[in-house]
């Protein structure tokens, strides 16, 4: 069993001809995701990498059942992607695109929530359920399939923590990074709720940063709600004030949002927290024995 995405995924690809778009098609194809089509305006009848292209997300959802939807569009265009994969009646939103204005998506997230499906990101590294389906850019070699469930808010992190998590021999339920920016569609707490049932995933790494507050309010939820066992990671412990540090989101202002206070958080609720990637790993790994 898994979250978000499985061996019933029928993913479409939102910006399939372009350079992104149409690598990691090939890349999810590869990995055994079920990609039945691909949208670009005006490129309808192509094919990349076996998949069929369509003029809109409509019609593909029309002609092929289409579920899920990844966004590789330019910035200024993902909030209308969103849009037209959210009307054409897809169930899951996974959007790539980084730097999408904030104002953009806040209308997006409140039109979304009127609507019977999810978005994850933007500014998302995609999801992984390993031996089932891949969706977005996150490297399919270092899955293992296994019982340890993975939200993040950084891409890279995600792909270090999950590293280390199959290199101590353990594996993952699903992965997902969430996305960075300061708005998204998707937090830390739904991910939560969702591993919660999922009878598979015996444990929870969250991977937080510096900036906002989802980090303290994750900590309380696992503290009042949260029964499996759930370790943590924050990244940002030297970052100074008032600097955005990567990520949109990952910014400490004022005395809000710093690592140390992050960090504090996930300790008093009883969320174990790990120096390094290697040691997250091994905390999971000495508690699941």
């Amino acid at each position: 069993m898994s979250i978000f995405v499985d061996k019933n995924t029928r993913l479409l690809v939102q910006g399939i001809t372009g350079r992104d778009g149409s690598f990691h098609t090939g890349q999810m194809v590869k990995y055994g995701t079920n990609v039945v089509a691909g949208v670009t305006p005006g490129k309808a009848g192509q094919k990349v990498e076996g998949v069929p292209v369509f003029n809109s997300v409509a019609e593909a959802v029309k002609k092929t059942d289409a579920n899920t939807s990844v966004i590789f569009v330019p910035a200024r265009f993902a909030s209308d992607a969103v849009y037209e994969a959210a009307d054409a009646g897809i169930k899951l939103i996974v959007c790539i695109s980084e730097g999408v204005p904030a104002i953009e998506m806040v209308k997006v997230v409140d039109y979304i929530s009127g609507k019977d499906c999810r978005l994850i990101g933007a500014n998302s590294p995609g999801v992984v359920s390993p031996g089932e389906a891949k969706v977005g850019i996150l490297p399919g070699h270092i899955f293992k399939k296994g019982s340890v469930g993975v939200v993040s808010r950084s891409g890279t992190l995600t792909y270090e923590i999950v590293d280390q998590i199959t290199k101590s021999g353990l594996g993952q339920s699903t992965c997902l990074g969430i996305g960075g920016d300061p708005i998204i569609g998707t937090k830390f707490i739904d991910c939560l709720e969702l591993f919660a049932d999922d009878k598979d995933t015996e444990a929870v790494v969250v991977v937080g940063e510096i900036g906002g507050r989802d980090e303290q309010d994750t900590a309380v939820y696992v503290k009042e709600n949260f029964k499996k066992p759930v370790f943590g990671f924050v990244a940002g412990k030297t970052a100074p004030a008032d600097k955005r540090m990567g990520h949109a989101g990952a910014i400490i202002s004022g005395t809000a949002g710093t690592a140390a206070e992050k960090i504090k958080a996930f300790e008093d609720c009883g969320i174990k927290v790990g120096e390094t990637p290697a040691e997250v790993a091994r905390l999971v790994k000495e508690n699941l024995k």
